[in-house]
């Protein structure tokens, strides 16, 4: 056996040398990524695309001048969250989404912001970045009566064994248990479809439909680029291109409590109340987490004239989200048809502490005097 042993190394000694002249050559997963932005959408398509986490000179030129060789991984890792946090003493901003390079120039972005530029910075070092949806938590916002989504995402790595997770802020205690690595090419649709719920939320539905389009073409199994498309079409009227985009997300997660409460809502206006019905009463069988679901049958509760019934739905969105100035809206509305305006006027309060432009808040305010 030993000697067998010898024989061996005997050629891999010979290679030796020549292995050494050899450079190094890391993955190129950024001209993967363009490949696949090729492959989903065509050349002149995917040249327009950004590759989230692609660096460019002046980024490099920094990490040259603020980081150096070390010997561990971790050590590695703790460098990279050095020189973003420390070095280039990033910020948190809300909105907007920046790629990895816009995130360096500016100085700030959100989480998946802090991610594009983790993976981009931490591959350039040699390490194995990926990104990692957070799926027990989901930013949900609330658009003319419809609910947009965008997930949560973070950067992962794996380390003796174990899934380690980076956050922004990621010395902040978090209370995530549930995580799902995902590709690059699923990475990018959700950069593409953050864009286009900011555009949405600012009202550009052209520019909307536009890049959640491109995020349903990169990866089309992303159901929330499906549901955010739907609700541009909707916005736009277009309620069957709506009803189409959404049952294509329901083929993929037949009980997705987002795309049926906003389902249902196209039903609702356009006058199909029974079928309306039959899919809030769906989403109600799901154990629904989404606190926009039960102030939409809250909604439905008051038009019916059951003001008890639309309470209880407003204390259990509250129960899932207070920090949610649509459910605070949603107590003023119930109170109002109570006609208890004293606790109408606590929660036009607190709606407005939360969000000072919100239309519907700042109606009520004029209606109550605020």
């Amino acid at each position: 056996m030993i000697q067998t042993i010898r024989k061996l190394a005997l050629p891999l000694a010979l290679l030796a040398p020549l292995a050494a002249c050899s450079p190094y050559k890391p993955f190129d997963s950024v001209g993967f990524m363009r490949q696949q932005y090729v492959q989903q959408l065509g050349a002149a398509e995917a040249a327009r695309l950004t590759v989230p986490f692609e660096l460019n000179d002046e980024v490099r030129a920094a990490m040259e001048k603020h980081m150096r060789p070390v010997p561990t991984e971790l050590r590695q890792v703790n460098q990279v969250l050095q020189f973003i946090f420390e070095d280039l003493s990033l910020h948190y901003s809300l909105t907007p989404t920046h790629d990895a390079i816009a995130t360096f120039r500016t100085r700030q972005g959100n989480c998946l912001s802090f991610v594009n530029l983790f993976v981009g910075v931490a591959r350039t070092k040699r390490l194995n970045p990926f990104y990692v949806e957070v799926t027990d938590y989901t930013r949900w916002n609330h658009r003319a009566g419809m609910v947009v989504s965008q997930g949560h995402i973070v950067a992962g790595m794996w380390m003796d064994g174990e899934l380690k997770t980076y956050d922004f802020l990621p010395y902040r205690p978090k209370a995530y248990k549930k995580f799902n690595p995902i590709d690059d090419v699923t990475a990018a649709s959700h950069f593409y479809n953050n864009l286009g719920a900011e555009a949405l939320m600012d009202g550009d539905l052209v520019k909307a439909r536009e890049l959640l389009t491109t995020a349903t073409r990169i990866a089309p199994r992303l159901d929330k680029a499906l549901n955010n498309l739907g609700v541009v079409l909707a916005r736009a009227g277009d309620w069957d291109g709506a009803l189409a985009v959404y049952r294509k997300g329901l083929a993929l997660d037949p009980q997705n409590p987002m795309i049926l409460t906003n389902m249902a809502r196209v039903y609702q206006q356009t006058g199909r109340a029974k079928e309306a019905d039959q899919t809030l009463a769906q989403v109600d069988e799901t154990n629904n987490t989404n606190p926009f679901f039960f102030v939409y049958q809250g909604e439905v509760a008051l038009s019916k004239g059951d003001e008890v019934k639309a309470l209880d739905y407003m204390v259990k969105a509250l129960r899932l989200d207070s920090e949610v100035p649509e459910v605070h809206v949603g107590f003023v509305k119930v109170y109002m048809a109570l006609g208890d305006m004293e606790k109408a006027r606590h929660y036009l309060e607190r709606a407005l502490q939360l969000d000072a432009t919100n239309p519907e808040a700042l109606r009520f305010a004029t209606m109550l005097g605020k």
